[in-house]
């Protein structure tokens, strides 16, 4: 059998995948740099430990066949594991949203392809739906030039998540221009989008699409939205006075720290009962196409993504090099989950 290790697996993300895959039978390696936390998850899932830091990895996953990372902010995570993995031959995942990442992991796709390990981050709802709604708009219009995509979520989110949030602060927003990444200040536009329960005010953020929707579909101009509270949008454009306080090294940990001790993350109700709306729209100049996909809670569609990929990559089922997810396996992908639909205006 197959061997996976999941790193960072004793975040509320991650745990939840792992806890997951041994529902389904498998037989995971649970990993990560806290080992009292790493030791008391594989006490209680009969799982087998591994403690490193990212840095080290190498050393720790000649006998592994793929990583899915699970530890944000990926920034700190993601590029180390990967570069253990083209070393030692193994496939890697991971469930980041971080246009750097994406980026950066895209740098690294020849090396991959000549070591026949295939490189897929992105495969949460960072980025899966938003991904396979790209490639379906490309598919009805194969000559678009520009695409909108957006989404309008409902609930509390992870420490992980936050702790990414906290380090975009002061940075701004990315946006794709003639093929190649602009930065644009903080809420840069603003627009009403009809995501799938009436029309609502959405505010650009740094999705990781402007990435990887680009790899999937080529479409050279991209933005991505997100449906915000007045104070949320008020927030961030707050954050083109006082970004430089806010990109500070004591700020960044402050906040951080903060997170750590005040954050839990979702619930099971909350995981069981919300949904979220994805909606795009891809442009000619001529014409244009409108897209939506209805989905389960954007953890709860994570988990059931990133196994259902990782499963799909041992399989031998994606190509080898760097992917995105609808690259790999095409814009239906994220439609095998259940509870999951699309909609064509």
């Amino acid at each position: 059998m197959s061997e996976v290790l999941i790193y960072g697996s004793y975040g509320y993300t991650g745990d939840r995948i792992a806890r997951a895959a041994v529902e389904r039978g498998w037989n995971p390696i649970l990993a990560g740099r806290t080992a009292s936390k790493v030791t008391e998850q594989t006490d209680e899932l009969g799982c087998r430990a591994r403690i490193f830091e990212a840095d080290d990895a190498a050393d720790r996953l000649h006998d592994v066949d793929l990583v899915l990372n699970c530890a944000g902010p990926f920034s700190q995570t993601a590029a180390p594991l990967a570069q253990a993995c083209l070393q030692t031959d193994t496939h890697y995942l991971d469930i980041t949203g971080e246009v750097g990442v994406f980026t950066r992991l895209n740098g690294m796709d020849e090396a991959a392809a000549e070591k026949g390990v295939t490189l897929m981050p992105g495969v949460g709802f960072d980025v899966v739906p938003t991904d396979c709604l790209a490639a379906h708009l490309h598919d009805r219009l194969p000559e678009a030039k520009t695409l909108s995509l957006g989404f309008d979520a409902v609930g509390s989110f992870s420490p992980g998540t936050l702790k990414t949030a906290v380090e975009g602060l002061g940075q701004g927003c990315v946006v794709r221009r003639e093929g190649h990444l602009k930065q644009v200040p903080a809420a840069w536009k603003t627009r009403t989008v009809d995501f799938g329960r009436g029309r609502k005010k959405a505010t650009t953020v740094p999705w990781g699409d402007v990435a990887t929707a680009y790899y999937t579909t080529g479409i050279p101009n991209i933005e991505v939205y997100a449906a915000l509270p007045r104070i949320a949008r008020t927030l961030l454009k707050a954050e083109r006075t006082f970004g430089g306080v806010l990109d500070s090294d004591v700020a960044q940990s402050g906040l951080k720290w903060l997170v750590d001790r005040t954050v839990d993350g979702p619930d099971d109700e909350e995981l069981e009962d919300g949904f979220v709306w994805v909606w795009g729209e891809a442009a000619d100049g001529y014409d244009s196409a409108v897209s939506r996909l209805r989905t389960p809670h954007t953890y709860k569609l994570t988990v059931e993504t990133a196994i259902l990929a990782t499963q799909r990559v041992l399989d031998g089922d994606a190509p080898v090099g760097y992917q995105t997810p609808a690259g790999a396996f095409g814009p239906d992908f994220v439609l095998e989950i259940d509870g999951v639909r699309r909609i064509d205006d």
